[in-house]
């Protein structure tokens, strides 16, 4: 009986995970025309099943009755987000475990309508159609532009990210949701991005002395480097704890593996 009942939690957490549409990188070498494209928004990522709003990872978000009482009953996919560069703030919000008013700085940014028929600009047609007579929301639909050709992409992520955007969307309009990482829907962006995990941290000198300098990460291969530039003046007070998952930015890789010119730029939302 008790081996019964520990095997049947690790299963009911396991099933409450949403199956998610992942971005793999967009290779240079590929046409874009015909495909779509979107800002890709630095929020957190947010899973409405029908009834519950669900994290990457399956945990329910404390959302107040307000924010979800006019939610369709049907899936739909996106990210919680109030506006570019204030992704630590979206979600500090969200983290709460209880509900509260910082949900009212909060939109819904929805990409994907999954279990609709046909095209992606025809499964979000399926929401519009919900909006129009459920305007008491703050869903939103992220607007979808039909690429003409490679310079009218680069012109599109040049105009996002002046902007302060993280970068661009680009989709297969004919591909159904597909709920992993997938070709049919890619990231574009002006430099390359990726993940670690943070073992310690080294104090600051100069201006940061007393404060964290640089987070020391290590990469999947085992490689230690440090982080020191993008951090926030916040953050080198109160640093990522150790044992989390971090985004950074880089240029390229230097001949020894490392990631050259590392920069921080969040947690990974879990």
């Amino acid at each position: 009986m008790i081996r019964f009942f520990i095997f049947l939690i690790p299963f009911f957490l396991y099933a409450q995970q949403p199956a998610l549409l992942l971005l793999k990188k967009y290779d240079e070498s590929m046409r874009p025309d015909g495909w779509l494209m979107s800002e890709k928004l630095d929020g957190v990522r947010a899973y409405w099943d029908g009834k519950k709003l669900l994290s990457r990872s399956g945990k329910e978000f404390a959302t107040p009755t307000w924010f979800t009482k006019d939610f369709p009953p049907f899936a739909i996919d996106g990210e919680l987000w109030s506006k570019r560069g204030d992704f630590e703030n979206i979600s500090s919000i969200t983290s709460v475990k209880k509900p509260h008013d910082g949900w009212k700085d909060i939109t819904y940014n929805i990409f994907e309508v999954p279990n609709q028929q046909g095209g992606l600009l025809q499964r979000l047609e399926v929401l519009k159609n919900y909006l129009k007579t459920n305007t008491n929301t703050p869903i939103r639909i992220i607007e979808q532009l039909t690429c003409k050709d490679k310079e009218h992409l680069k012109n599109f992520l040049k105009e996002i990210e002046d902007k302060g955007g993280e970068g661009v969307v680009l989709r297969n309009p004919d591909a159904p949701y597909i709920g992993k990482r997938t070709d049919e829907a890619l990231k574009v962006k002006s430099f390359e991005d990726s993940e670690c995990e943070v073992l310690g941290y080294k104090r600051g000198e100069g201006k940061f002395e007393n404060q964290t300098g640089s987070i020391k990460c290590k990469l999947e291969d085992g490689k230690i480097f440090y982080i020191g530039s993008g951090l926030s003046e916040a953050q080198r007070v109160n640093p990522p704890e150790i044992g989390s998952i971090v985004t950074y930015k880089y240029q390229g890789i230097t001949k020894n593996g490392f990631p050259r010119f590392p920069v921080y730029l969040r947690v990974r939302d879990k």
